[in-house]
């Protein structure tokens, strides 16, 4: 699991948090192939004894196998960020692929918890949801983290 990292700096306080991924992109590569390589012998060696019709399952298999590694590549670059520096609050985003980011002054956004543990920033008919690839305690954990440096629920 990625440890939830908080630092300090000088100007501020940053927290960063990616998406858990046991596989590096080699090692998916390679772990595909082979299951791809091992489908298309067995299929190769019925379809010499004359049962031909498994080629196509043989094929379909290996498409779902590298449906389900695009998608794990997908989120391999899943990130959120939250840097407080001076008045401004930074938050950025990447799931799925696409990029967002949201700048709240610090003054006026408000720390929110929702149903289900979700914790967000609010500020001006703006929210953005912080948090989203913690577990329930790392949610907690942050939320304690951001009350204990902020002193209330008010950023």
């Amino acid at each position: 699991m990625v440890e939830l990292m908080l630092e300090q700096e000088v100007a501020g306080f940053t927290y960063f948090r990616r998406h858990a991924s046991s596989l590096d992109l080699r090692l998916l590569l390679l772990v595909f192939g082979s299951l791809a390589l091992v489908s298309l012998i067995i299929a190769a060696g019925f379809a010499a004894v004359g049962a031909w019709l498994i080629i196509p399952f043989a094929g379909v298999e290996i498409a779902a196998l590298g449906a389900a590694a695009c998608m794990i590549v997908r989120r391999a670059g899943d990130f959120e960020r939250l840097a407080f520096s001076g008045d401004r609050i930074l938050v950025e985003v990447r799931e799925r692929g696409v990029a967002r980011r949201f700048e709240f002054h610090r003054g006026w956004a408000q720390l929110v918890t929702g149903a289900k543990g979700s914790v967000a920033l609010r500020s001006h008919g703006r929210e953005v949801e912080i948090g989203r690839f913690c577990g329930e305690d790392g949610r907690r954990a942050l939320v304690r983290e951001l009350r204990g440096r902020l002193g209330s629920k008010r950023i």
